[in-house]
């Protein structure tokens, strides 16, 4: 019998496993998608020459390094033997080699194509590696319709200039790109900025017998049809017409422009020519050589295709990316014009003179508090609350602490506060457990990390006035705003929560009562059977269903509470993680109201579709923004993608400083905006990125308790005096 491994070499193996269990595939997918986009960005630009472009064209210098034969030699230089001198060859007479450069084009190139099938003529293009990637369709009906294809480099720099691997690469993805077009290889090259024999010189011609010891023959020109000057169509004919019944290579272009003289001189340019005896063959035809093309097989075929797919793919990403960004630009302004305009017409409505909801509100409220594990902000809680100038009753439900958060409370023996005990259920079981020992028919809901304002009560209930509002949702306010991850909150819920509240409010579709502070009418709560277990977002959960039994949900402005935010990064990703991934619960679980009647209809078609947009979507769509930023900052235009960034910047910073002014907050807090918007919302994409994943694979997410510091002690103007009477009154357990 074998001895059982020691313990710490066991307890070792149990670290070790435990380590590589710590990154799930959730935190995975998004890493991989956004590596994968950056690729597909980083593809697309090299295949529009914006990454690795050299646009620099050498001027002549001298020629006498080249050989006299090659100078005064045809449009055809064969230089791949080692042991003889390089080969000049001409085309014999009455033969035209036509040639089109820069393509293929998705406009022009199809026309040039369709001009030489009619007058069954024949020809070579010189592709690029960029554009043949981009549409190797092309490339392909080329091949299949008897033409030949030449190399004319992948981003068309100008040779000289480069070293021999940057002419290798050149060649060998221009080549790479024919196979995954064509499945085929030629050994036709044409340099970019070429010309005729006689203008070869001491730094092209160093070049052309490197490429011919690559096995390429270069292929220049001896008649030059300046189509590219688009001088007109007579001149394009005149200009390409050889002399005497010579042979010709012609010069042409299907790329690079508008190529519209060329088409319609091809198409007077083909018959005239025939008529006088001339056929139109490919090079190889004309020369009487093997074709020029080999086919490709195996694994370079499939290594081909897996490329132009990965360029075909980057095209229609960055195609589905434009049609996204215009997608939310749409609704970012639309977003922020309902917001400003929504907003300020609430704010009026409200705040005007003898405003009020209904009969004032007096009556005594049962506070809940749900707590586990708040030993370090549960007696700040209680206290603020006993400092309110309202008669409230207060429940502190603790949901099987592992703590002293029961044992603080009841030790305190404060007069109106009771504590009801549970096993650990989670918190919309410890809301339901506090609702059935409410003893008053309006019922406030608080967190056990929050502290409120002696006025937070009173002003949360008067809506109640109104026998048509079911819920009431409060001002939540970031306490410990002081750290920049707090003053980036701090922006956000004034911003992002409390004036999308308001739009909200006048629109009647409020989708969230913040678990922080909000009231609602025991005879609502028990209409749509209490706080639902079925997401984890229980607050939109239960403010949805009660939209979709006819109630209102409103908000109060001047029930303030205050709340600890995340401090550190990763309890803020928990905490945004649940919310977002709770909110598309809640989202999927109403979907029945879009087809609804009655009030879950109006929800549902005006509700739902908001919610949706706004809160999911545009979120989700939004990092299209920074994206086509770094992407203009890398590969251009760069002054005018900054200009544009700088301008969605602008937008959001009146909307924010409005925010402000409504909330009577120091603007000082907004210095930290632009550092949000850079910093911050990239955390706020991958969350939401992560919880779509969860969601689209089915995951399940538990509840994650944050790590409370207890930093929030009082509201701002808050007493700690007690109301009511100073007799003793023993906890409830």
């Amino acid at each position: 019998m074998t001895n059982p491994a020691p313990r710490g070499r066991r307890n070792t193996h149990r670290k070790k496993q435990t380590r590589r269990r710590r990154l799930p595939m959730r935190y995975m997918l998004p890493l991989l998608f956004l590596v994968a986009l950056l690729a597909m960005l980083m593809l697309r630009g090299y295949v529009h020459s914006e990454i690795l472009a050299d646009h620099r064209v050498r001027p002549p210098v001298a020629t006498d390094r080249v050989p006299e034969q090659v100078l005064e030699g045809g449009p055809v230089i064969d230089a791949r033997s080692t042991t003889e001198p390089a080969k000049s060859l001409r085309i014999p007479d009455h033969r035209i080699v036509l040639t089109f450069d820069d393509g293929p084009d998705p406009v022009w190139t199809p026309k040039v194509l369709d001009e030489l099938k009619k007058y069954d003529a024949h020809g070579v293009f010189f592709v690029t590696g960029t554009m043949a990637s981009r549409y190797p369709g092309l490339v392909e009906r080329m091949v299949e319709e008897g033409h030949e294809v030449g190399l004319h480099t992948f981003n068309h720099p100008d040779l000289s200039y480069q070293s021999t691997g940057r002419i290798d690469w050149e060649l060998s993805q221009n080549q790479l790109v024919l196979a995954g077009a064509a499945g085929i290889r030629t050994s036709l090259f044409r340099p970019p900025y070429s010309s005729f024999a006689d203008a070869m010189d001491n730094a092209s011609w160093p070049v052309t017998q490197y490429i011919g010891s690559r096995g390429y023959l270069t292929v220049v020109n001896n008649t030059d049809s300046e189509d590219w000057k688009r001088p007109g169509v007579d001149a394009i004919i005149e200009r390409a017409t050889p002399e005497h019944g010579k042979g010709a290579i012609i010069l042409m272009h299907d790329s690079g422009g508008d190529r519209s003289q060329t088409v319609t001189a091809l198409g007077k340019f083909l018959p005239q020519m025939q008529k006088q005896g001339y056929a139109f063959a490919n090079l190889t035809d004309a020369l009487g050589a093997p074709s020029a093309h080999t086919e490709v097989t195996g694994f370079d075929l499939w290594k081909g295709k897996a490329f132009v797919y990965a360029v075909g793919v980057s095209e229609h990403l960055t195609d589905v990316m434009v049609a996204g960004l215009a997608v939310i630009g749409v609704l970012v302004f639309a977003r922020f014009g309902l917001m400003l305009v929504l907003s300020f017409a609430h704010a009026r409505r409200v705040r005007r003179r003898g405003f009020r909801w209904g009969e004032p509100v007096t009556r005594t409220v049962t506070v809940l508090v749900p707590a586990y594990n708040e030993k370090k902000c549960i007696a700040n809680t209680v206290r603020s609350l006993l400092a309110s100038d309202y008669p409230v009753e207060v429940i502190v439900i603790d949901d099987g602490s592992t703590d002293s958060t029961a044992d603080i409370v009841q030790r305190m023996r404060l007069p109106n506060v009771r504590v009801v005990r549970q096993r650990n259920a989670g918190k919309p079981a410890a809301l339901n457990n506090g609702i059935a020992h409410a003893r008053n028919d309006i019922i406030v809901m608080m967190d056990g990390d929050t502290v409120f304002e002696p006025s937070t009560v009173r002003e949360l209930v008067q809506p109640f006035g109104d026998p048509r509002v079911g819920a009431v949702a409060g001002n939540a306010k970031v306490g410990n705003r002081d750290s920049l991850i707090g003053a980036w909150q701090h922006i956000e819920y004034v911003m992002g929560f409390n004036l999308d509240r308001r739009m909200y409010d006048v629109l009647r579709c409020m989708p969230t009562i913040p678990g922080a502070v909000g009231a609602f009418r025991r005879e609502a709560l028990e209409r749509v059977g209490g706080i639902s277990e079925d997401t984890l977002a229980e607050d939109t959960d239960v403010t949805m269903a009660l939209h979709r039994d006819g109630w209102r949900v409103v908000y109060a402005e001047n029930a303030r509470a205050w709340t600890e935010a995340p401090e550190t990064v990763q309890q803020l990703w928990s905490q945004r993680y649940r919310w977002s991934y709770g909110t598309m619960q809640a989202i999927w679980k109403h979907r029945r109201a879009v087809v609804e009647r009655g009030p879950s209809g109006r929800f549902g078609r005006v509700g739902l579709p908001l919610v949706s947009l706004f809160m999911v979507v545009a979120p989700l769509l939004a990092p299209l923004i920074d994206v086509f930023l770094l992407y203009g900052i890398v590969f251009g235009p760069t002054e005018k993608t900054v200009v544009a960034w700088l301008g969605v910047l602008a937008v959001q910073a009146v909307c924010a400083a409005y925010a402000f002014r409504l909330d009577r907050e120091r603007m000082t807090h907004l210095l930290a905006l632009p550092l949000q918007q850079v910093l911050y919302r990239q955390l706020m994409y991958v969350v939401l990125l992560q919880s779509w994943i969860t969601a689209l694979t089915g995951g399940r997410l538990r509840w994650q308790k944050l790590r409370r510091t207890g930093v929030v002690v009082e509201a701002p103007g808050a007493t700690q005096t007690q109301r009511g009477p100073a007799h003793d009154r023993r906890p409830v357990a």
